[in-house]
């Protein structure tokens, strides 16, 4: 029989979420029964530097429809790291801060395979590394195993459904006024609608 383990185990997903989407909470429960994490905590980007250009929605506004999109599950949490420290959003600040409050905790970090590609241009990469195991979920179009080589890493595989949604989709959906409904959770799509986002880029 397997010991109990004694210590926590956090998930970090980190993302724009502009907006969150079924694909985002599928990939954090893979990541939450594969890892046997004690929580998955999902923190919004201030501002994100691998993603500048347009966008929709405010800061607050991705995070209140993260908050939205988790209620209802216990082991998920929305951290506000990232909105309260402002500035641009480094992943590396934000694993320190964690690792702050919870010295004993073990984490991991969950990201895309095709954020693997260019993991080395990363704020402080070797640091992360340190501070957390990589936990990559593939993504069409980039493989792990190419994308661990090129970039000289080692990431825990992470399996489970392939949905070809992303949030640039969803935003071009709602410009062209097609549904998005059961692309994103009940509550962000009432949340869209209500302050009708996404009907006009708005640049940042």
């Amino acid at each position: 029989m397997a010991a109990k383990m004694t210590h926590e185990r956090f998930g970090i997903f980190g993302g724009t979420f502009d907006p969150p989407h079924v694909g985002h909470l599928i990939i954090a429960e893979e990541a939450r029964q594969q890892l046997e994490l004690t929580k998955v905590i999902f923190v919004p980007a201030f501002l994100p530097p691998h993603k500048p250009g347009e966008r929709s929605a405010t800061a607050l506004q991705r995070y209140r429809m993260v908050m939205h999109s988790v209620r209802g599950n216990p082991f998920f949490e929305v951290s506000q790291l990232e909105l309260k420290r402002k500035g641009m959003s480094y992943t590396v600040d934000t694993l320190q801060a964690v690792k702050k409050r919870h010295p004993s905790a073990e984490l991991f970090l969950i990201l895309g395979s095709d954020n693997l590609v260019d993991f080395r241009t990363w704020k402080s990469p070797e640091e992360i590394l340190t501070l957390a195991s990589l936990a990559a979920y593939e993504r069409k179009g980039f493989d792990i195993d190419g994308a661990e080589t090129s970039a000289q890493l080692r990431a825990i595989r992470l399996t489970g459904v392939h949905l070809d949604i992303s949030s640039s989709l969803i935003r071009k959906h709602v410009r062209m006024g097609k549904s998005v409904r059961y692309l994103v959770p009940d509550a962000v799509h009432k949340f869209i609608k209500k302050n009708k986002l996404y009907t006009v880029p708005r640049s940042v």
